[in-house]
């Protein structure tokens, strides 16, 4: 691959990377919220042992595991765009750091 299409892949890569880490990130910082959200729904639950309780606690631990689900696949697609980026440095050698 010439110098020039590998250098805009990588650097395409790269911002994809910045973003995804950003977003992984955002969505951490959320669940872990929504986690001590839950923690406190359980245990108004347990206390108050009322069917409405009961069915917070059980809406938000949906919520939580979607999120954690999600949190997964971010996960995911960081070390895909990790290996991506790997990849390509590996084989870049770019003839003029100019171009």
């Amino acid at each position: 691959m010439s110098s020039r299409p590998h250098k805009r892949r990588l650097e395409d890569v790269q911002r994809e990377l910045g973003q995804a880490r950003e977003s992984l990130y955002v969505l951490q910082e959320q669940v872990a919220v929504w986690n001590d959200a839950l923690d406190d729904a359980r245990i108004r639950a347990l206390v108050s042992e009322t069917p409405l309780q009961t069915h917070e606690y059980d809406d938000l631990s949906r919520h939580v595991a979607v999120a954690n689900a999600e949190m997964k696949r971010r996960s995911e697609d960081v070390r895909e765009l990790v290996e991506a980026r790997d990849e390509l440095l590996r084989n870049w050698t770019p003839k003029d750091d100019n171009g």
